[in-house]
């Protein structure tokens, strides 16, 4: 899973920009025909794209573990690993009764 997750991030920055240019002309407020027509191109081009180089698609995974749920962007991590940590004694700071 983690690698299946490197590689949407890969994608994502690889067609970042693409993105980014296809979306701005599909937001663009003129109604000519000539933009219409633009804008349908830039539809069925942003289609084309892979489904996983969206941004949306990337998901936030523990660093330790993997774990996909209970993320803590703070530490990187899963509420779980930070518990277990915590009680170990492993990240300062941090009391029993304080989490």
């Amino acid at each position: 899973m983690k690698a299946r997750e490197r590689k949407r991030e890969r994608l994502v920055e690889r067609f970042a920009k693409k993105r980014e240019a296809l979306t701005k002309i599909l937001k663009s407020t003129d109604n000519s025909e000539e933009i219409q027509t633009a804008k349908w191109d830039a539809m069925m081009s942003l289609q084309k794209l892979p489904a996983n180089s969206s941004k949306v698609r990337k998901h936030n995974r523990c660093g330790l573990t993997g774990r996909p749920r209970g993320y803590m962007r703070q530490f990187g991590i899963s509420r779980v690993t930070f518990r277990e940590m915590a009680l170990a004694g492993k990240i300062p700071g941090v009391k029993k009764g304080s989490w």
